[in-house]
Order: structure tokens, then sequence, then C-alpha cells
């Protein structure tokens, strides 16, 4: 019997956290339990600020060393530039079986349509890139370079896309202008994810409140304007606001949170005890819809949470979660949705909605498993 393999290609992979080496890891981790193919993965040998459980790697892994580890922002985009290339060097020579491209680092993409012309490669897309730097103004998309970049990132499709919802799925067609077979994967959403049954220390035996919480990375996608109306107009005689944040807008979170009464700050909360929230905070600004799809909005009803979203209603954030989802319009006011949002809210109406976000997850988990038996079937 032939064997069958598959070879990933991403920055990221365990033991370094981020939820796109999660994503990666459980899905070989499916496909070499189940089906008993052979994984090959190709990452970054760095470390990344993200949330997630530390996993130990599965496969036949490949590490490529960045020139760059430090924090300066320039430097850093322009070593990232050079991972996405050396990343796709050394995935042609250690590849077995297809090539499963993904999209961070951020001109992966790109280069994967310049180097793999005549080689034929699957393209699983998280945030989209160079899209995102134009989302958040580090480039004018009139920019001639970067609608060249734009040009040959979309000039050589892949044979499968692997995207992230419907509506991104769309839109991805869209840059390429034909069909491509397509998956539908959402990110966030693990096979293998456990439950703490032991009760986090923040979270009081009594219950007489109701714990509202924002894990995970608070970027240039996030609403900062959201995440500050939460904190300003919550009620801490019946609220209780978890925070464990990182990222480019965190700290003017929490210097505005610290101190208040009703806030409680964390550097991280573990996957495996999300479901002690009663509500799970989402946020994506407008112009962001389609370029990501945030993955805690799927890992808040994967752990049997509820979410408040705010953003677009076109996202797949919102599309695929709204049954389990509270709204608020990122283009509308946020503080008077907000207020409102407060008002409304009573342990009965949580209570529907996280028996809801349970019939979801089990929803989301045989999407999931659809998606690797399709997956698995094509290698």
């Amino acid at each position: 019997m032939k064997k069958r393999n598959i070879t990933i290609v991403n920055r990221h992979y365990p033991p370094n956290p981020g939820i796109t080496g999660e994503s990666a890891w459980d899905l070989a981790r499916y496909l070499i339990e189940q089906h008993g193919i052979e994984v090959v993965v190709v990452h970054i040998d760095r470390t990344y600020d993200g949330g997630g459980a530390v996993r130990q790697p599965v496969g036949e892994t490949h590490a490529v060393k960045t020139i760059y580890e430090g924090k300066n922002g320039l430097i850093r985009l322009l070593a990232g530039l050079l991972d996405g290339f050396f990343l796709i060097r050394k995935a042609l020579k250690v590849r077995k079986g297809p090539l499963l491209i993904m999209t961070s680092p951020p001109m992966l993409p790109f280069w994967a349509s310049l180097l793999l012309s005549k080689t034929p490669y699957w393209l699983w897309s998280m945030d989209l890139f160079p899209e995102g730097f134009a989302a958040e103004g580090k480039v004018s998309s009139t920019n001639p370079i970067y609608q060249w970049v734009i040009r040959q990132t979309y000039r050589n499709a892949p044979e499968r896309l692997i995207a992230l919802g419907p509506r991104q799925a769309a839109h991805i067609l869209a840059k390429y202008g034909h069909e491509i077979p397509t998956t539908v994967l959402p990110c966030g959403v693990l096979m293998h994810q456990d439950r703490d049954l032991n009760r986090p220390h923040w979270r009081s035996k009594r219950d007489e409140f109701i714990y509202l919480g924002y894990a995970g990375n608070i970027g240039q996608a996030h609403s900062a304007e959201f995440l500050k109306s939460i904190v300003q107009n919550l009620d801490p005689t019946r609220f209780r606001l978890v925070l464990a944040l990182y990222g480019t807008k965190a700290d003017e979170i929490l210097t505005l949170a610290k101190g208040l009464e009703g806030i409680i700050c964390l550097s991280n909360i573990p996957r495996s005890q999300l479901h002690y929230l009663d509500i799970q905070l989402v946020s994506l600004l407008p112009e962001w819809t389609h370029i990501a799809v945030p993955s805690k909005a799927m890992s808040a009803i994967g752990s049997g949470s509820p979410i408040l979203f705010c953003g677009g209603s076109d996202s797949d954030s919102y599309v695929l979660l709204r049954d389990a989802a509270f709204f608020i319009d990122a283009e509308g006011n946020i503080d008077e949705q907000v207020v409102s949002f407060y008002k409304s809210l009573s342990k009965p109406l949580i209570l529907q909605y996280k028996q809801k976000a349970e019939q979801l997850s089990g929803r989301l988990q045989d999407y999931v498993k659809q998606a690797y038996e399709e997956i698995a079937s094509l290698c």
C-alpha cells in the first residue's frame, strides 16, 4: 500500500504557542492518529507571544532559523519577508505529498505564488496579507509596489483552498478570479481540547457574578474602543471582567483597567479554562472583515461559552456563530450598544446562550472533522 503524506508550511508550530501552529498541530495529529498519514512540518525556529497551550510537536519537523528575533517593528517586517522565502525553499527540499501552505509569515502566499509556479500546492488561509498591511494603514492600497505584490500573490492559484469560513472563501476566490476546490475549516475549533475540571482561582465559588472575559490578542485588527467601553461601563456589583491580553493595544487597555473594581488581570487563560467564562469578548474592525477571522470566537464557542462580537455582520465570526452570539455593530455607537448589552443580561438569558454554544460546539467539531477527512482523502 502506498504511503500517504502531506507537508505543512507555517511560521509557528509547537512547542511554540500560537493558534496557527496549534491548528497545524491539531490537523497533523488527526491525520497521523486516524489515518496513519506521514506529516512533515516546516516552520520557523523561534518563539511567539501567543496564548494557548504548550503542545508537544507531532510529525516530522524541520525548523528554519530566522534572521532576526528582536522587537524592532521594521526589522521584524523585513525578516518576516525573508522567512517566507526560506520556508518555501526548505519545503521544496524536504516535502512529501501535497504542499499545504499557510499564511504566516505574512508574505508566505506571495512566495508560494512566485516559487511554486511549477509545483502544485494547497493554500490554508489564516489572516490575509499583504491586505492586512493596508488594513492597518502601514501602506496605501494605491501604492504601486503594494498593487504589484497583490497581483503576484494571486497570480499562481493553489490547487485547493482551505478557508476559515464561507465569506472569507468567497473573498479569496474573487481575488483569484475563478473557482478553486474549497474546504471550509474554522480556526480555533480543536479536535483535541480538554476542559479543566478544577475551578480556577479567579472564579468565585458562589457564582454571584456574571464573568466576562477577553483572552488573547488585542492588536491592529481589533477594536480598542469596544474593550474600553466594556471596561468603563462595567458594573462591579453584577459583573467580573477577566482580561488576559497581549498585542499592540494591550497596554492602553490594561492601564485603563488598572485598579478598577471588578476587573481581574491575568497573564494568560489556558484554553482548558475558557469554559469558566460566561461570555467571551471578540472584536474585529470592519476594515479587517474577511482579512482576519478571529480564532478566539471559535475557541470560545468550542469551550461552551457564548460570545459578544463587535464587528461587521458579514464577518464569518458572526455568520457562523450567530446562534450563540450577542452582537455589537462596530460602525454604530459602541458606548450605547455596550450599555444596552449590560442592561439586557441576566443569568437565565446567559444559560440559554450557553446551551446554544454547547450545541454549536458539537456542530463545529463535526464541521472540522468533515474538513479533516476531506484533507485526508486527498493525501
